[in-house]
Parts: structure tokens; C-alpha cells; sequence
């Protein structure tokens, strides 16, 4: 049988689309990061304030400052045990943190303080490697594709390019590389093929910039109060390989192997409104209370994939398939709520805890339904509505996470700081849940890659060191994150009842997410 090259573009005539939830939800989320005073604390300063990572988890505490001050931070993030791969590496330097304060006295007598600030941290680090591989005893990512046809999710027909597409959403562009380079012969009859077992590599690279503008103040030092305005600029890139070793068939005592490569970017931009308050309850005490909120981010995204199929076996029509898209898409992360305490014992002793709150499930998927022309300012504009079949299967999916944070700091001396704490981080993911690849969603249509994790709680632990330099300070902070969670390499998918020998069933593996941060800020006092 002759091999031909194929390429193919499946989705010219598709409207913009809608993201799916489990790449959402690596937007949606954020790290523990800013300067290294602020990770050392366990971020638990929300209450505390007087740190300008503050700026975004209660503006509040920008209120505190008293002087005008500068910061910057960088560092070194390592994953144990990773192997590079890709444009992946286990360790990489960072950029984490720059900002400043502008803090003006507004009345000597009331001691109160109106502040500016501007900070820009990286919320969100994309770099992470994961490797994973498992047995799949006769199941397989081409029999999912097969299935899903065989089934009626979508029917198949010819295009003019005598390409195969399929005739709904739950066709994907894994399903038409499928279709047209492994399950299709020249007599147009559709054949599946068992896997012994697989292997899969990604390499995940980038991050999300946050860039605060902030305004507080203080009341006559007891009631301190907050507004910052948030610019999440998202820059993500992901590449992964995932090979399955086919199952021989009679005749066929090397069937080979089929790999499909996905190289996904998504980019935009996104906004969002912080507020919070921090108030002394017993004017002789130092005692804290911190009352925070933050509005959804409203992002405004662009994603494109380059997707390739290698047939190393001798089935089907064709050595190689191809597939590449780009589309637009709108996501609305969840409402945040925070809550936190704080107290101080002299000049030595600071003491923090933090909770916070966002129901991840009521994230919003949404299409961009038409491009306006604006004849008045020159200008395109958007109208765009929720992607309800996406939604439905992200509130099944994402839970409500709480986060609780703990810190100390002690202070030996007056120009040495020792500081250390704790975040414990509830699972986002449902322990059922999985990537739908049945949706009657453009976000299903669009996607390139089966894959996905459910990843289980954070745990994470910091120590740090802080040295008074006169105008100068100086802090170093490690941190430790782990996580564990399940991978599959595609859904499940249960045939009929009086078909058990269609059922496409794969066992999740255990995979894990640990890594450790090494974080300096050199900060200036003015």
C-alpha cells in the first residue's frame, strides 16, 4: 500500500470557539509568588499588609506603608527528578517581582496616609514537565475516535479535498487525524486498532504577568482600605507527545506504533477589580482583621495548535496527517473571597493567617459570536455568550477551592528577620471527573489533545531570611510545592450494554507536580 501525505485544515468553516475546562482551568489558577518576604510568609500578610505583594490579595495593605518604597525579585524554580524535554527544562531561572510604592502623609495628626502603588509579579508559572505512561490492555486513543462514529456522535462524509469530517462537535481534530491516516482504507471501510500501552510527554512553558495599579490609604492608623486594578497578560505554550504501541493482529507480528504531536499556544489579555479593607477592632491593639474580594478576570484569548499524526505501522491510508487552527475565545474566571487575620508582638514577632475562597466550577466559557464594525472609531468589537454545554461540564468537573494560609516571622535582632510558612490548597478537580470529548461544545471541536489530570490538593512550605540594610533590604526565601494527581491518557467510553467487547476503558496513573522555588528581593526604602 502507498503512503501519501496528507494535510488538513478541519475547521475553516466553524465559528470562533469556546476553550474546554481542563485548559481553563490552567488559566484560572494561580501560584504562591511575589517578593520573597511575602513567599516566606506563606503569602498569610493579607491582614499584616506592609508588603507590596499585598497589591493583589488585599489591597488593603499597600494602606500600611508608611514611606515610599521599591522592590525586585528573581529567582530559580527546579522540578526534582524531571527530565528536559522539549523546550522544558527542571531548572530555569525567573523573573518574579518589580513595583513600587509612593506613600504620601496626608495628616500628621491623625496619622494617616494616602499610597500609590504599581507592582507587576508573575501570577501563574506554566513550566512544568510531565511524563507519564501505562498499559491499556486493548484500549486505545484511535478506538475512542472509532467509537465515537461507530455511536452516532457525528456522522462522517467527504469533503471536496477528500478529507473525512465529521458532521458535529464531538468531532475533534484528534478524531479527523484519525480517520484520515489510521481507521479509513482504500475501500472507505473504518477499522479501530488495540494498544498494548503508551507513553506521553509535555512540556508546559510560559506564565501569566500580573500587572497592579493600586490606591489606599489609612484612617487615622486603625482602619486601612484598598482598590486595585489588575492586567493579566497570559503567555502559554504546551507540546506533548503521546505514542500508542499498537496490539499485533493475525498476520502482523510488528504493528508498530502511532504517535500524535500537539504544539497548543494560548495568549491574551485579561482584567480584573480588587478591593479590601484591614481594620484594628481594640484601638490599644495591634490585632488585624483583612477583608478582601476580586472580581472575576475577564480574559480575552487567542489559542492556536499544530498537530501531527505519525503512522509507524502498517494500517490505514497514510504515513502522516496534519491539522492547524487558531481561534478567539472568552473566559471568566470565578469571584475570589478572602479573609484574614494578623498581629504582632513588639517589633519582633508577626503572626498571619489567611483564607480564601473561589468556586472554580463557575468558571464561563465563552464564544465569540460576531465581529462588529464600529464605524465612529475605526475600531472591531465583539459580542460573545456563554458556552453552555462547556459550563455544564465545568461546574461537574471544578469544585470550590480553599486556600489557608499561615506565617511567622521573628525577628532575633532588629536588622535579621527568620520567617516561615504554610498553604494548604483544597482540590480543584472532582475525583470523576474527565475530559468530554462527546460535547456538544466548539470547545470539544477545537481540541487537539485527549489527555488529562486530575490533580488532587497543594501542599506547600517555605522558609526564608530577611537582612536590614539600612536604606537597603535584602530577603531570600525556598519554597517546596507538592502535589499528586491521576492521568489519563482519553476518557472512558462504555459501549452499549450487549457490546462490552466496544468498551474503551484506561486506568489513570499516578503522576506528581513537586517543585521548589529559591526567590531573592533587594528592596529600597525612600
Amino acid at each position: 500500500m502507498k503512503k501519501i501525505y496528507i494535510i488538513g485544515c478541519l475547521l475553516a468553516a466553524m465559528p470562533v470557539a469556546a476553550q474546554e475546562t481542563y485548559e481553563n482551568a490552567k488559566i484560572a489558577t494561580e501560584d504562591l509568588n511575589g517578593t520573597a518576604r511575602y513567599v516566606g510568609m506563606g503569602g498569610a500578610m493579607e491582614a499584616l499588609g506592609a508588603d507590596i505583594s499585598t497589591i493583589s490579595s488585599n489591597p488593603a495593605g499597600i494602606g500600611l506603608f508608611r514611606h515610599s518604597t521599591a522592590s525586585v525579585s528573581l529567582g530559580a524554580v527546579m522540578q526534582k527528578n524531571a527530565p528536559n524535554f522539549a523546550d522544558g527544562k527542571s531548572t530555569y531561572a525567573s523573573f518574579d517581582q518589580i513595583g513600587f510604592v509612593y506613600s504620601s502623609n496626608m495628616d500628621d495628626y491623625y496619622d494617616s496616609y494616602i499610597n500609590f502603588a504599581f507592582n507587576y509579579h508573575k501570577s501563574r508559572n506554566f513550566d512544568y514537565i510531565l511524563s507519564a505512561a501505562g498499559g491499556l490492555n486493548g484500549a486505545s486513543q484511535n478506538k475512542l475516535s472509532y467509537m465515537k462514529g461507530y455511536e452516532g456522535l457525528f456522522d462522517l462524509s467527504t469533503n471536496k479535498n477528500g478529507e473525512i469530517v465529521g458532521s458535529s462537535n464531538a468531532y475533534n481534530q484528534v478524531d479527523y487525524l484519525y480517520y484520515n491516516a489510521l481507521l479509513s482504507d482504500k475501500d472507505g471501510m473504518y477499522y479501530f486498532n488495540e494498544a498494548n500501552g503508551y507513553m506521553f510527554n509535555r512540556s508546559n512553558t510560559g506564565y501569566i504577568g500580573e500587572y497592579d495599579f493600586n490606591f489606599s490609604g489609612n484612617v487615622e492608623n486603625r482602619l486601612y482600605w484598598g482598590l486595585t486594578l489588575g492586567i493579566h497578560d497570559v503567555h502559554y505554550k504546551g507540546y506533548g507527545e503521546y505514542t500508542e504501541y499498537l496490539s499485533p493482529t493475525p498476520g502482523v507480528k510488528n504493528p508498530g506504533s502511532v504517535t500524535i504531536i500537539d504544539d497548543r499556544s494560548i495568549s491574551g489579555t485579561g482584567y480584573s477589580v480588587k478591593g479590601g479593607i484591614i481594620f484594628r477592632p481594640i484601638e490599644e491593639s495591634p490585632f488585624r482583621v483583612g477583608l478582601s474580594v476580586s472580581t472575576p478576570i475577564y480574559y480575552s484569548l487567542t489559542t492556536d495548535n499544530y498537530t501531527t499524526l505519525y503512522n509507524d505501522s502498517p494500517y490505514g491510508l497514510y504515513d502522516d496527517g496534519r491539522s492547524n487552527e487558531a481561534y478567539d475565545f472568552k473566559l471568566t474566571t470565578p469571584w475570589k473571597f478572602g479573609v484574614s487575620l494578623g498581629h504582632t508582638v513588639g517589633s519582633n514577632l508577626a503572626l498571619g493567617l489567611s483564607y480564601e475562597y473561589a468556586d472554580y466550577g463557575s468558571c464561563d466559557s465563552r464564544i465569540i459570536d460576531v465581529d462588529y464594525y464600529n464605524t465612529w472609531t475605526d475600531d472591531f468589537y465583539d459580542t460573545s455568550s456563554s458556552d453552555r454545554a462547556m459550563n455544564r461540564h465545568t461546574k461537574e468537573t471544578l469544585k470550590g477551592v480553599s486556600t489557608l494560609k499561615a506565617g511567622v516571622e521573628f525577628k532575633p535582632v532588629d536588622n535579621v528577620a527568620f520567617r516561615a510558612g504554610y498553604n494548604y490548597v483544597s482540590p480543584m478537580y472532582d475525583e470523576k471527573g474527565y475530559k468530554d470529548g462527546s460535547l456538544d461544545s466548539p470547545g470539544s471541536y477545537y481540541a487537539s489533545a485527549t489527555d488529562y489530570t486530575n490533580w488532587k490538593s497543594t501542599n506547600r512550605y517555605t522558609l526564608g531570611v530577611g537582612f536590614n540594610l539600612g536604606d537597603f533590604t535584602l530577603d531570600c526565601t525556598y519554597q517546596h510545592s507538592m502535589q499528586k494527581g491521576d492521568f489519563s491518557p482519553f476518557m472512558n467510553y462504555y459501549a452499549n450494554a450487549d457490546e462490552p467487547d466496544y468498551n474503551n476503558i484506561c486506568e489513570p496513573v499516578k503522576v506528581e507536580n513537586n517543585r521548589s522555588q529559591l526567590l531573592f528581593t533587594l528592596g529600597y526604602h525612600f
